[in-house]
């Protein structure tokens, strides 16, 4: 006999209350439920067999509503029975509650994952239910604008659509109901303040040393879904990840140090696919990694190998999703993955692990670059607290680890054998005290410290010098 798996389920003997296997078999994929085989799936007989076969599919109809096919089998002398069970296209209760076979394991739904479990029953998404307390007033007409600019670019949408109101726009994307009432999906993409509404549409960015415990510093980007991918992009290129210079004789090329449009379709995909009745996105910013998180999982029985291949696209978002592909932000044809590992391919840069954890989705991407970068030259190695710290006997507060990134961030894009790129802004102590949110005052204090403890010295003039880490 084959193990127990999503499919199939073993019982020594039948109990009234395995009707709640048939129940959590109905509403997911079917499968079968054996009475007489044990868990090692050896045959061990059932009596009564054929009354059982006679009393079960009553007992199922009368419980579920539905009808299982009940066969009686013979192995070795012995009898067992098979019960049959197709997906229902509806949902099924047993007893007023709702069952549901995931793997080898039989859960109860409640909450947010019951309404998602039935509205995905009924071929609805979360994001078509409609928000009750929301109106037009909270519709930011400058997301509707930019969303009607990019697919126009994109040639998604017409370009009439520009002297549209955002009644006429919403109202085309069906976003929007005959009374006026506007879905989750128009408020999460268009809303001037969605977290009023959804606290948990938020997209969290912290950059951490050895571990989650090492949190240096962090940003939440808020606002309307729509424009979160271009304002997180943002931010990584602004705080979080290096865009190193070279030059070809006098010609300059500045290149983030992951391909920008694979970066921006992970995402998208993170935000288009969010289950918005959970957590916020998160994204941890490690020296050697950077690791992607939103809640829930993909679909059933799609793995990485599955995403990476010719595919269909399963939305977990119908309505987000369908405004993303006509701004053109996303495809409708399952190709994002292949975009993705032709932009990692072509740097070179090792493929992102892609797998369900702890209820989500995340999305791991080495960060080679920045860890060659940060092994050459006058900077400090691969994490710039530890190889400071480990040389000297000062214990640094947080922020002179986040002041000391800055730096370390400076030198490695804009320093080339010892001199700043022409025009570049030389981080001051004004330009620190914006980014860590302090006062200029405070930050001249912990560069004075970190020079006296010899972790810092300053090269060139006191204008138009700069900062570096000192070798050691």
């Amino acid at each position: 006999m084959n193990n127990e798996n999503q499919n199939i389920e073993y019982k020594e003997s039948w109990r009234d209350e395995y009707v709640k296997w048939l129940c959590g078999f109905a509403n997911a994929q079917g499968g079968k439920l054996y009475i007489g085989i044990n868990d090692k799936g050896e045959v061990c007989g059932v009596e009564n067999a054929h009354k059982l076969s006679e009393d079960i599919p009553n007992k199922v109809v009368s419980f579920l509503g539905i009808v299982a096919d009940v066969n009686v089998l013979h192995k070795d002398g012995k009898d067992y029975i098979e019960i049959n069970v197709a997906p229902s296209d509806v949902p099924i209760s047993y007893k007023g509650k709702y069952y549901f076979r995931s793997g080898s394991t039989l859960q109860e739904l409640n909450g947010a994952a019951l309404q998602n479990f039935v509205l995905r029953k009924m071929g609805r998404s979360w994001d078509e239910v409609i928000n009750d307390r929301a109106t037009l007033k909270d519709i930011d007409r400058e997301a509707v604008d930019y969303f009607i600019r990019k697919g126009i670019e994109a040639e998604r949408v017409p370009e009439d659509l520009r002297k549209a109101s955002t009644e006429e726009v919403l109202t085309s994307l069906g976003l929007i109901d005959d009374n006026g009432g506007l879905t989750n999906a128009a408020v999460l993409l268009f809303g001037k303040n969605p977290q009023r509404y959804y606290p948990s549409a938020v997209f969290k960015i912290g950059r951490f040393g050895i571990d989650e415990a090492d949190l240096r510093f962090q940003d939440v980007i808020e606002g309307n879904i729509l424009q979160m991918a271009e304002r997180v992009m943002d931010v990584l290129k602004a705080k979080y990840l290096i865009s190193p210079v070279r030059f070809e004789g006098m010609q300059r090329y500045e290149k983030l140090e992951l391909p920008k449009e694979a970066l921006r379709e992970i995402l998208y995909n993170a935000i288009a696919h969010k289950d918005y009745t959970g957590p916020d996105i998160q994204m941890h910013v490690y020296d050697s990694s950077i690791e992607i998180w939103n809640e829930g999982e993909l679909p059933e029985g799609y793995t990485q190998e599955t995403l990476f291949a010719r595919h269909s696209s399963k939305p977990r978002n119908h309505k987000i999703a369908n405004v993303f592909f006509k701004a053109g932000f996303i495809d409708t044809w399952g190709r994002g993955f292949q975009k993705i590992r032709d932009g990692f391919a072509a740097d070179g840069i090792p493929m992102p692990r892609i797998e369900n954890f702890c209820g989500g989705v995340r999305v791991t991407i080495e960060r080679t670059v920045f860890m060659k970068l940060s092994h050459v030259g006058s900077s400090v190695g691969s994490d710039v607290t530890s190889s400071v710290t480990s040389l000297s006997p000062v214990k640094l507060t947080e922020r002179q680890q986040v002041i000391l990134e800055i730096i370390h961030r400076f030198v490695v894009e804009h320093v080339v054998e010892g001199v700043v790129e022409a025009g570049v802004e030389i981080p001051s102590a004004l330009s620190i005290a914006k980014q860590i949110d302090t006062s200029s005052r405070t930050v001249q204090r912990e560069l004075a410290y970190l020079q006296a403890q010899g972790i810092i010295r300053r090269v060139g003039a006191d204008f138009s010098g700069h900062w570096e880490i000192i070798e050691k």
